[in-house]
């Protein structure tokens, strides 16, 4: 006999409630509960079959503490991301917006895996396998070790995994698999935490590294519960623009290594490629001497990257002027522009306030403040920046210029790309030794970085 029980959930973070409400105390987000049906009965406990052995708790002490075994990918991109490649047995989610290139890279990344003689599934549940051979013959990502399935339901690739028994398994996508025993529908809170926790025990009993791709909402977030981003090892972003030929990679949740680490693609006709050197990309097409324009040194992870901002400050009509920002939060700009009004005298309150990071790239350091207040009062006097300068730092609501970290690793690659000076905190001069043939200028409030600066 069946039990039928009727629940409300937020399509937001997952919040269970018995009755309907229109604020989610979870999240605080309006209209986002919905009601699913749930029966429980005796075959919904089927998938414990999995992890029948009964384990025992042991002493930290008696462990041997060894480094995970991890699957080296020719994508030296990804292996960055992933902390030095692949561990087998986790459980890692790729988000991002619908085209941007997911499928690509996971079957690009399927096909490298088969010349290592891995075995790889492939389980598309939006897509034929006819769609899918499409795609890999486009990418010339085909092998006899790449099987690939459309399936939806989880009993039915659980019997496929069995069969096959791959080394690498990929679920596209997880809100379109479903699990039978339970009876709401495909995409629901109820689905993909039941779905997610049956492919979370697979690679963690079988040792299968498992990738799940999850679509993401109008806001950027991964969508179905905030459950989900908890269950797996690690959350991949993958971001950019749709006119930009540029992806970033970013770890936001990574077990196995570094969180916040970036990796870099240009999408082709081919496929993605991977890009060594992405200041240089980034900087290809800056143009030298524009008022506005701007070279800041950001850490993504481990690795420096050289951005340019460009600003543009316009005066306006209407009543409350406009403040835009592409690559950088909306609430700092205003912030920056607020200190620029008060310390620095500039009457901002009738300008338009345009910044746009170059390249497509999203920058969310603080170290990035002291840049954005050039670039701005750079447009606004309408007088240029040094074209070989770099400028990085954190900005206080006093206007004085706050130290940031890895100064040395960003000084080296100003240097590397022919940069003359660096305009940097002063407290951040102490405790290592500049390297020869670059300018380092210390400054300590925004009039001195101003001065610096603007020619």
């Amino acid at each position: 006999m069946s039990k039928t029980k009727t629940k409300f959930y937020c399509q937001q973070c997952g919040y269970e409630s018995p009755k309907w409400l229109g604020k989610c105390p979870g999240c605080e987000a309006w209209n986002t509960f919905v009601e699913e049906v749930e029966t429980v009965s005796k075959s919904r406990g089927s998938h414990t079959s999995i992890t029948n052995k009964k384990e025992k708790a042991i002493s930290i002490i008696d462990i041997e503490s060894s480094e995970e075994a991890r699957i080296v990918t020719r994508n030296k991109e990804l292996n960055r991301v992933l902390g030095g490649g692949l561990v087998p047995g986790s459980l890692i989610l790729v988000g991002g917006d619908p085209g941007i290139g997911k499928s690509t890279l996971l079957l690009q990344t399927s096909h490298e895996l088969t010349a290592q003689m891995l075995k790889v599934l492939y389980i598309s549940g939006e897509e034929s396998v006819r769609q899918t051979k499409l795609r890999a013959d486009r990418l010339q990502a085909v092998s006899p070790l790449l099987f690939v399935l459309s399936e939806t339901n989880v009993e039915f690739i659980e019997a496929a995994i069995e069969e096959v028994q791959p080394d690498f398994i990929v679920i596209d996508s997880i809100q379109t698999v479903y699990h039978p025993a339970v009876a709401s529908a495909p995409g629901s809170v109820s689905q993909v935490r039941e779905c997610t926790g049956h492919f979370m025990r697979i690679a963690k009993v079988k040792g299968i590294a498992t990738v799940l791709v999850g679509h993401v909402t109008k806001e950027g977030a991964i969508a179905g519960p905030r459950l989900l981003e908890h269950m797996v090892d690690c959350v991949l972003y993958f971001e950019g623009e749709r006119h930009h030929s540029y992806r970033v990679l970013r770890a936001v949740k990574n077990r196995f290594g570094s969180t916040n680490e970036i990796g870099i693609f240009e999408m082709r006709e081919s496929g993605l490629v991977e890009v060594d050197n992405p200041s240089e990309l980034f900087l290809s097409e800056r143009p030298l001497g524009v008022a506005g324009s701007t070279v800041v040194a950001s850490m993504e992870g481990t690795r420096p990257v050289l951005v340019e901002l460009q600003a543009l400050i316009s005066t306006t009509n209407f009543p409350s002027p406009r403040r835009m920002a592409t690559g950088y939060d909306h609430n700092r700009l205003s912030l920056i522009i607020a200190v620029l009004e008060k310390r620095m005298g500039m009457f901002l309150q009738n300008q338009d306030a345009y910044l746009n990071v170059a390249g497509g790239v999203k920058l969310d350091e603080p170290a990035v403040d002291l840049a954005v207040a050039v670039s701005i009062a750079s447009s606004f006097r309408d007088q240029p920046t040094q074209p070989f300068d770099v400028v990085f730092g954190e900005v206080g609501l006093t206007g004085e210029v706050r130290g940031v970290s890895r100064v040395d690793q960003r000084v080296r690659e100003a240097q590397k790309l022919g940069f003359k000076r660096v305009i940097m905190p002063q407290k951040s001069l102490k405790g290592w030794t500049p390297p020869k043939g670059i300018e380092i200028i210390g400054v300590q409030t925004v009039a001195e970085a101003l001065s610096a600066a603007l020619v």
